[in-house]
């Protein structure tokens, strides 16, 4: 096999990871269904095993994909013989890098990290009376308050049709709100700050916001189904 086939194959591969990631994003979306409906605990750690087992494959693949693309370009470097000791080469590359991934690394997959926290995101928002306080109970009309307060972007003060989350801050809003914000701030070279109001966080990045699945899919529910 010439090294241009094997560069092929690895596209092909890649595309399974591709795969992987919407299988865990179906996952996730089973998972905050589990929640809505008040699933059992059993389930959702099934789901998050799952999860895991999912994260480890994606990352075998990209270990192997990185130890043939280490080899094929060292051997183009080498005499023709070379290619004869390829595949063997390859295979201790592969072992080495897949020896060295951890626990740790598939804890902090980022699909793994994006499914535990629109766990928690999804359990705040079902009961938002109970994580707004522990001690006193609030008046409902309160709770309902701060709940479409929740769902309103910020920017737009509009309610949110696809929710971003800072991981600085912790604020949410509207995805197409907030990045037209921080490119009109950087065609000006300045940074973007947050715009609720009290927030200290004075550098709004577009790498500091994820998508909140457990918001959007409260506010698809609020709006009801699409005629």
């Amino acid at each position: 096999m010439s090294l241009s086939a094997v560069t092929s194959k690895l596209s092909d591969l890649k595309k399974c990871q591709t795969d992987i990631g919407t299988g865990m994003d179906i996952v996730t979306e089973v998972a905050l269904d589990l929640v809505e409906i008040e699933g059992s605990e059993e389930d959702l750690k099934k789901l998050e095993q799952m999860m895991l087992d999912c994260a480890r494959l994606d990352r075998e693949i990209t270990c192997f994909v990185e130890a043939v693309e280490q080899i094929t370009t060292e051997a183009r470097q080498q005499p023709p013989e070379a290619m004869f000791t390829l595949k063997n080469r390859v295979r201790e590359c592969f072992a080495e890098l897949e020896g060295s991934l951890s626990e740790s690394d598939l804890q902090r997959h980022k699909k793994v990290v994006s499914y535990r926290e629109s766990l928690q995101n999804a359990q705040k928002l079902a009961n938002p009376s109970a994580a707004a306080s522990t001690d006193d109970e609030l008046d409902e009309d309160i709770v309902v308050t701060q709940s479409q307060q929740k769902l309103t972007c910020p920017l737009t003060l509009l309610e949110m049709v696809n929710p971003v989350r800072n991981k600085k801050c912790n604020h949410h809003y509207d995805h197409d709100a907030v990045l037209d914000m921080i490119r009109r701030n950087e065609s000006q070279k300045k940074k973007s700050r947050c715009p609720v109001v009290g927030c200290s966080n004075t550098d709004v990045k577009q790498s500091d916001l994820v998508a909140d699945v457990a918001m959007k899919r409260m506010i698809q529910k609020k709006q009801g189904p699409r005629t």
